[in-house]
């Protein structure tokens, strides 16, 4: 029988990321030497990296930095996924995807295609992911990136669960004047969701179903006909209060608008990036 204790399988595990019953079984063959183990683990999984494709990983992390760029600021987000929070939060894949954020902004991928494709620790983000997908032994996949450049840049990140990493993210661009404020929207997105910056930036076709909603809405609860294009168009209105960030009331006074407290700086806002793990 191999040589080795609960302290060694733990340790292990903490490692590699790797289930307990795949730590036990390389330990066995690997007649208790955890470096002979590792190696077992690695190889294992290369062969089942395959098998993983059609799982679910819905579970990770976002990781996100803000660099300097020539007197103006980039943030970068990355999404990375694993199939269970005990791999999100293992250091191993924390730190994986600490090497892909920085691919990311070294490369100035705009996609998870082309971040795939971009160098990192040696070799390619996709090479960099297939070795911890054999090395922990769940499917591992770098979901997507985003990338903003303003005259200033913020950033919030969020834990849902003190356990885990952060899942939820945020980049708020703004000018010079409006960054002392930009921080406090972060986390205001954080909370609220909203989908677009302005109510310009709502597409023709979402504003048009959402006032067909409100007109068939309205006309089958029997309302006047003449007072129907009134409360359509209050109803649209409420969609865009909900939706769009500068119309949304302020989390921490909601008696204002996000619009209004930056107006009131005298600046503006650029743009924002909202990730959430796995939505």
């Amino acid at each position: 029988m191999a040589n080795y204790t609960t302290a060694d399988i733990k340790a292990l595990r903490e490692k590699t990321g790797a289930g307990m019953l795949d730590v036990k079984k390389a330990l066995d063959e690997a007649d208790g030497d955890a470096e002979k183990a590792i190696e077992i683990i690695r190889v294992k999984g290369l062969k089942g990296i395959a098998k993983r494709e059609g799982r679910s990983a819905t579970a990770g992390l976002i990781a996100a930095k803000v660099v300097e760029d020539g007197g103006s600021q980039v943030g970068v987000l990355v999404e990375v996924n694993a199939e269970t929070d005990f791999v999100a939060k293992n250091e191993k894949f924390i730190d994986f995807a600490a090497k892909v954020l920085d691919a990311a902004i070294a490369s100035g991928a705009q996609t998870a295609e082309e971040l795939a494709e971009a160098v990192a620790d040696g070799g390619s983000v996709k090479e960099l992911t297939d070795s911890m997908q054999a090395v922990i032994g769940e499917k591992i996949v770098v979901r997507r990136v985003a990338r903003l450049a303003a005259p200033r840049v913020d950033t919030y990140l969020h834990r849902t669960n003190p356990d885990l990493p952060a899942q939820v993210a945020v980049l708020v661009g703004t000018d010079e004047a409006a960054a002392e404020v930009a921080h406090d929207i972060a986390m205001h997105i954080a909370a609220y969701s909203p989908l677009y910056l302005a109510r310009e930036d709502v597409p023709e076709e979402t504003v048009a179903k959402e006032r067909a909603i409100a007109e068939e809405t309205t006309r089958a609860e029997g309302k006047p006909e003449k007072a129907v294009p009134r409360i359509v168009e209050g109803r649209l209105n409420g969609y865009f209060k909900e939706n769009c960030l500068v119309d949304q009331p302020y989390a921490k006074d909601p008696k204002t608008t996000v619009g209004k407290v930056v107006g009131a700086t005298g600046g503006e806002l650029t743009g924002f990036v909202r990730f959430r793990v796995g939505a």
